[in-house]
């Protein structure tokens, strides 16, 4: 039944798709130039089956996310942007439609002065988009219904292979039937670097990141402030025969309620594209680690902290691990068999950092602890499969089915389930 359901929606996606898509040109021949709509239609099928890595508990429910936009560039140093969003989900068994629903509500509406890439200074207040890098730990998390925005003041600095941002911010708490507004007592503040001109072929991103919570549990059970300073460094080029490499280090210091924080992270990528092959393969190899906690009862917090990061499929597409307490080894394989046309195969492994931590999913929610220690580390492997055809600029379609296998440790401290995630996607934006 949800099945004849969700293909209603896609089919009635569609017809949006299409007659949006009459609309934009109606639109464009009929508003100045300084004058330019933004839009989104994007439908997803998805689910689980095994959360909390239990047999038959499993769900399947159709997301629905709408976008309309509009920004204004009156002048050459002036551009202002407000955009609104409608995010629904149907067809749910869930409790609760968080954090998949926030019908009809302001996303984004900020004003700049300057561009920093013709005036080398620019200026931006309001609400807005913050994505730094490959946003492991600032991003819009755009896969998500809702997704991440921030009230922020942000002013960007750039001279020829040289930018910096500085920005300070507080993260907005999506809440459904209520107009949206930041979390109080939650900061970010940072300074993100940029610069192209120190090693040929590469790009150096040196950061300072300052995040403050205003109350968390530290390992005596009381409740405390959290503050964070993470300073690290992203950095990713090209090297001969094709290589493509990454890497990224971040070290955090701070505060956790009573506890002093030591804690890091570290992600290595290295690949090559053999576009001179039959159906362009490309093969990558990532190995990624994030520090855990060795002892609760310590004083000290050594997990670490990933902010408000961009995560998924980054560690795998059931998104079941994230970025803490981890180490993880990924093989990605990709073809392009037609233009616009990419199919990905991806193997994950992972591994508790410290067996007295937990299991932490993409988002950075705890899933799973042993105080103990004694039910080992190995946490699992996945096996995922996804399709991604570009049909045109404004049109995409998508489509993946990922399968986590239960380790010992997720043997020894739940069922033992393994845990499934489909998806099926369809999005026009213009």
């Amino acid at each position: 039944m949800k099945f004849k359901h969700a293909l209603r929606f896609f089919i009635a996606g569609l017809g949006v798709c299409i007659a949006t898509a009459s609309a934009q040109d109606f639109v464009k021949e009929r508003v100045p130039s300084w004058m330019h709509f933004t839009g989104e239609v994007r439908l997803r099928e998805e689910g689980f089956l095994g959360q909390g890595f239990r047999e038959g508990a499993d769900d399947m429910y159709l997301l629905q996310r709408f976008r309309l936009g509009l920004q204004v560039q009156p002048a050459p140093w002036l551009k202002g942007f407000v955009q609104g969003q409608d995010a629904r989900v149907s067809f749910t068994g869930l409790a609760s439609p968080t954090p998949h629903q926030d019908s009809a509500d302001l996303r984004q509406a900020w004003i700049q002065f300057g561009d920093a890439a013709t005036h080398h200074v620019e200026i931006r207040a309001g609400r807005q988009e913050l994505a730094f890098g490959e946003e492991r730990l600032v991003g819009a998390s755009n896969w998500g219904n809702i997704s991440r925005t921030f009230d922020a003041l942000r002013v960007g600095f750039q001279s020829g292979g040289y930018r910096v941002d500085a920005f300070a911010s507080s993260v907005v708490a999506p809440k459904d039937h209520v107009l949206d507004s930041h979390a109080p007592g939650e900061a970010l503040a940072g300074l993100y670097g940029d610069i192209s001109s120190w090693v040929p072929h590469a790009k150096v991103q040196p950061y300072f990141l300052w995040s403050r919570t205003r109350s968390v549990l530290g390992e005596s059970g009381a409740a405390g402030r959290q503050h964070t300073d993470t300073i690290g460094v992203r950095w990713a080029g090209d090297l001969p025969m094709g290589l493509l490499y990454t890497m990224e280090l971040a070290f955090q210091t701070g505060r956790w309620a009573g506890d002093r924080t030591r804690a890091w992270a570290g992600f290595w990528r290295i690949g090559h594209e053999f576009s001179e092959l039959p159906l362009r393969p490309g093969l990558r190899l990532e190995v990624n680690h994030a520090s855990g906690d060795s002892d609760p009862s310590d004083g000290r917090h050594g997990t670490f902290n990933v902010l408000y990061p961009t995560a998924h499929d980054k560690y795998g597409l059931t998104d079941q691990v994230g970025w803490k307490n981890i180490n993880h080894i990924g093989l990605i394989a990709d073809a392009k068999p037609v233009q616009n046309l990419v199919l990905q195969l991806k193997f994950h492994d992972w591994w508790l950092a410290s067996a007295r931590d937990g299991l932490y999913n993409a988002g950075g929610a705890l899933l799973v602890r042993d105080p103990t220690g004694s039910a080992g580390t190995h946490v699992g492997e996945e096996v995922s499969f996804q399709a991604l055809w570009t049909v045109s600029p404004h049109f995409q379609l998508g489509g993946g089915l990922g399968h986590l296998f239960p380790g010992g440790f997720l043997e020894h401290t739940t069922p033992g389930h393994g845990y499934t995630f489909p998806y099926v996607s369809l999005t026009y934006g213009f």
